[in-house]
């Protein structure tokens, strides 16, 4: 039976709890730390390794499945996207999320930044899709975004737009001055990320953020929308040239041949074209005028 149509009844299955905190058997945060760290070992764990799933997490548009994956006696969450419950898209041809998310994974690997988890293609319950090592947050880590009022941005935050809340008061939607947060918008920039939302990081145990869902991704079109703009026309680090010096490089040798199975011809020039684009700049992007900049909802 198609994956497609055996989708449905794997998802009524698993339905009835939130993922985020189902106790799966045999997982321990410290192992996904452990393996964030060690990518060669979490990826062999995540392309080999046997698959259960134990809950889906019912509020993201796409399917979403936790799982655990076991090798070799050792074990760790993941996120399953199988490609058969994508929700088809008007820009973003149909059964490419899982390929993007992929790629967004080798291309942050390629930075030195580490920024995305673990991610890696294969096959599974639902059929072909994508597999992340799944991180837990740390429900004690500080907050990288606030509402603050117009007149009163804290020293070390940065604001993004103004937002209206209960009874009509205005202030300032704003987030942290925060290294990794900034290096976050620069790899934002090089993907064309569409849909930065604040619940699309995650703040970890380890004191590391990470990106997450970057289904929407590597667009030929300008498309990027986040709420990482704090930094917009700002000189970019002198860490972060050197990155996207690297980038162009390995984008014309290994880097670009691990990319090419998962985006088109098009695709691949349009991610040179932009990583050239910052380099000349050096500068961080400015909202466009053309495309909503900020997502919606935006967390």
């Amino acid at each position: 039976m198609p994956a497609r149509e055996r989708l449905p009844a794997l998802n009524e299955e698993a339905a009835g709890e939130r993922a985020e905190r189902v106790d799966a058997p045999g997982t321990d945060p410290a192992t996904s730390a452990a393996l964030a760290a060690d990518p060669a070992t979490a990826l062999t764990l995540l392309r080999e390794g046997a698959l259960a799933v134990h809950g889906r997490v019912t509020d993201a548009s796409n399917a979403v499945l936790y799982c655990t994956v076991t090798l070799d006696g050792l074990t760790a969450p993941c996120a399953y996207k199988p490609v058969a419950g994508e929700r088809p898209l008007w820009d973003f041809p149909d059964g490419t999320l899982a390929g993007r998310e992929a790629a967004a994974h080798e291309l942050s690997a390629a930075t030195g930044w580490h920024l995305v988890p673990p991610t890696a293609l294969r096959g599974g319950p639902a059929g072909p899709g994508m597999v992340q090592l799944w991180i837990e947050p740390d429900p004690d880590a500080p907050e990288l975004l606030d509402l603050q009022p117009l007149d009163g941005v804290r020293e070390g935050w940065l604001p993004v737009v103004r937002a209206e809340v209960e009874g009509g008061l205005q202030v300032w939607l704003v987030h942290r001055d925060d290294e990794q947060l900034r290096r976050l918008a620069v790899l934002d920039a090089v993907l064309n990320n569409a849909d930065r939302k604040g619940g699309h990081w995650l703040s970890a145990a380890d004191g590391r953020i990470y990106g997450i869902d970057h289904g929407v991704t590597f667009h030929t079109e300008p498309k990027l929308r986040t709420l990482l703009w704090g930094w917009a026309e700002q000189p970019l680090t002198a860490e972060a040239l050197d990155v996207l010096a690297k980038l162009a490089a390995d984008l014309d040798g290994p880097l670009g041949e691990r990319l090419r199975p998962h985006l088109t011809p098009g695709e691949l020039d349009a991610l040179r074209a932009r990583t050239a684009a910052l380099r000349t700049s050096g500068r961080h992007p400015l909202p466009s005028r053309e495309w909503p900049s900020i997502p919606w909802p935006p967390v």
